[in-house]
């Protein structure tokens, strides 16, 4: 990553390349980038900092950065650990270092550290900051992820420095097959996708804002184009689906109801669906199927019965989905049972959670494996969702 942002702000973020889970739940075979800034005009300001595996690493790069100058101010947008475990470290650096957070950041940031700074300006909505030749401002963006986040725009270079929106997982110059949208999509929907109506809030202020350049907490600083970004963040937050296709997400103990799903996938291709992904949830990444549940428009659910209700990791992937605000979407059930079939009943009531579910009627019943009967239902089910 090219440390010049622009003339006035250096990038001083740091790569985890061994980090092996994120937030002990998301798997980032890119590893993951904790970014942080410097800008650099009359007064010198630092925007957040980094987590606390790579506080001296970030420490470094920040003295590297400012040579024998002394920062003004240090900015904490979100008081998420990972963005600011190196507070400390700068306070101990720079004693004469003014904290500008909001209220509830500098409560959270005296739970984390114990510390209340000596030198303090608590920021609002509206509020602005001089820094010389340019002005901060600060827009409050609760909830996106967590209550205390403020987004800041800087104005002489026209730069949304944006907290966690517009992240992703990955390095700072982690290359993807599919670009920027495959991983920002999965950081999307699995970190902020519940609160989709909060981030329309902070689109519609930023839509106010004549913004030139990006500048998130995870993954690249976007500089072109902003459009296409700005445009996707409106489809995964006001729950609209991106792309016109059906996941099968199938939980399978001894491979029948596996195998009923792929040849479920043969039928719908046969009938022109534009798209079909199935997904094994009993091996494959879960946050990836959740970016799948919400990237299409439909989704049928395929599940063994287990214990009276359905397989554990089913019931865990629909758990997921009704805490991320899953709706909107045309949701198809196949379940199956040698005894007593109760998948099906189980995975209705998590569905009862969700809204604007249209759920296609009726489901299906496997009896321990496909035959012509069930094989029938499950054709006519398939011809309901194309």
């Amino acid at each position: 990553m090219n440390k010049n942002i622009t003339d006035n702000v250096k990038y001083i973020g740091v790569d985890d390349t061994d980090v092996v889970k994120f937030e002990s739940q998301y798997i980032v075979p890119d590893g993951m980038c904790y970014n942080s800034y410097v800008i650099l005009d009359e007064k010198i300001v630092i925007m957040d900092t980094t987590d606390k595996n790579s506080v001296d690493k970030w420490a470094g790069n920040l003295q590297e950065t400012l040579a024998d100058k002394k920062p003004d101010y240090i900015i904490v947008q979100h008081m998420e650990p990972d963005h600011s475990s190196g507070v400390v470290k700068a306070l101990e650096l720079y004693p004469g270092l003014t904290v500008v957070a909001s209220m509830q950041a500098f409560k959270m940031l005296e739970q984390f550290t114990g510390i209340v700074p000596q030198n303090k300006i608590e920021i609002k909505e509206g509020d602005t900051l001089n820094i010389g030749r340019g002005t901060l401002s600060f827009v409050s963006a609760p909830m996106v992820h967590w209550p205390e986040v403020m987004v800041t725009y800087y104005d002489t270079d026209k730069i949304l420095f944006s907290a966690d929106g517009f992240g992703k997982f990955g390095t700072i110059d982690a290359e993807d097959d599919e670009g920027w949208s495959c991983e920002a999509r999965r950081y999307y929907f699995n970190i902020c996708g519940k609160y989709g109506v909060q981030v329309q809030a902070l689109l519609k202020k930023a839509a106010a804002l004549d913004i030139n350049i990006i500048a998130p907490l995870h993954g690249p600083v976007l500089t072109e184009n902003l459009g296409y970004y700005l445009d996707l963040y409106n489809t995964w937050s006001s729950y609209t689906p991106e792309d016109k296709g059906i996941l099968i997400a199938v939980s399978s103990i001894h491979g029948n109801t596996l195998q009923a799903a792929h040849e479920l996938k043969d039928m719908l291709e046969g009938m022109g669906v534009e798209k079909v992904v199935l997904s094994d949830l009993t091996c494959e990444d879960m946050a990836e199927v959740i970016e799948d549940a919400f990237r299409y428009d439909r989704m049928i659910l395929m599940s063994s019965s287990y214990d009276a209700g359905v397989f554990p990791v089913m019931y865990d992937f629909l758990h997921h989905l009704v805490i991320k605000n899953y709706q909107n979407r045309k949701v198809a059930i196949i379940e199956n049972g040698t005894w007593a079939p109760t998948a099906a009943k189980t995975m209705k009531t998590l569905i009862e959670e969700m809204k604007d579910i249209d759920l296609v009627e009726p489901h299906v019943t496997i009896k321990s494996h496909l035959n012509d009967e069930s094989r029938a239902a499950m054709k006519e089910l398939a011809a309901k969702m194309v």
